[in-house]
């Protein structure tokens, strides 16, 4: 059998589930780099989350790898051309989380809209202030979704029951106008985006694209939403924005650098300014972390393992 290296935290039915499906998997969460790079030459497959570089030196060192399952939808970590050219192949899992991460956005912008994060805490400070909390109505209003793949589709199709419109706009795709969506060019989005919801990869080309003059360019824009990854927004532009009153809000489930222990001075000073304000929500990078999607990625990576016909040989 294909043995596998499972070298990030996993739900613990990866390891039945990967020999129900023929394979001898290696449940290592704990494994560090270095211990990687020793032992990763004698398996065939490798499954990771966010954690694990699968750069250049590790692809050399993996001399019988076949492919890689990414338990997650990103794919930033990891350095696709060299991968492909080694003829490796790769599977992640989007699917496993979509619902999630739809159905956090959602959360998060009720929240903003209808003040539930403040007045929770106000209320529970023995501040009973109605007026002061009086929210706005997501009916009727544009929803803005940048980048329409399984995280975008996702939370268009969870929007229609509140009676808003959704509009989407992916330099990729064309002809997914439906039910849920109405596809738009870019000037067409810009121009009618009241909510702008981020829903795209991390790449050089959308490293940092969400900034202060891109958000100017929206006349109507209200509230920015990211549950995509942290860089592909410039938080101090974001700050700008918000400080000055252009936006009524931010909800953050993903930020520049995650390791918030360990800021540069200006991401310090950036996250405390962001920190104070009362209208912006931030998150622990949990919109795709439900207890069911943990679980439900695992099915999603071994089944494509299997339909693949990865298992034999």
């Amino acid at each position: 059998m294909k043995k596998v290296l499972i070298a990030d935290d996993m739900h613990l039915s990866i390891t039945e589930m990967l020999i129900e499906a023929g394979f001898d998997p290696d449940y290592q969460p704990k494994i560090t780099r270095d211990e990687m790079l020793k032992v990763i030459g004698e398996f065939h497959g490798l499954i990771i989350r966010s954690k694990t570089n699968v750069d250049r030196e590790m692809l050399d060192a993996a001399t019988k790898l076949e492919f890689v399952g990414r338990a997650g939808a990103g794919i930033d970590k990891i350095d696709y051309p060299y991968l492909t050219s080694k003829n490796i192949r790769l599977v992640n899992a989007p699917e496993g989380n979509r619902d999630a991460v739809g159905e956090q956005t959602i959360g998060v912008l009720l929240s903003l809209l209808h003040r539930i994060n403040l007045a929770n805490r106000e209320v529970k400070n023995d501040i009973w202030d109605r007026e002061g909390n009086r929210g706005f109505e997501l009916k009727n209003r544009t929803v803005g979704v940048f980048g329409y793949g399984f995280m975008g589709s996702s939370l268009a199709g969870k929007l229609k029951g509140f009676q808003c419109r959704v509009i989407a706009y992916d330099k990729y795709k064309s002809g997914f106008s439906n039910e849920f969506v109405e596809q738009v060019d870019l000037d067409t989005f810009k121009a009618e985006t009241e909510i702008l919801s981020i829903h795209v990869p991390l790449t050089a080309e959308t490293r940092q694209l969400f900034n202060a003059d891109f958000f100017n360019a929206f006349p109507k824009l209200k509230i920015v939403l990211n549950t995509a990854r942290g860089e592909v927004l410039n938080s101090a532009g974001l700050l700008e924005l918000l400080e000055s009153g252009k936006l009524w809000g931010a909800g953050l489930d993903v930020l520049e650098n995650e390791k918030i222990n360990k800021l540069s001075s200006e991401e310090q000073e950036v996250f405390d300014r962001l920190k104070k304000l009362d209208n912006v929500i931030l998150t622990p990078h949990v919109a795709g972390w439900t207890h069911e999607s943990y679980e439900r990625i695992n099915r999603v990576i071994v089944n494509k393992l299997q339909e693949a016909g990865l298992a034999v040989g």
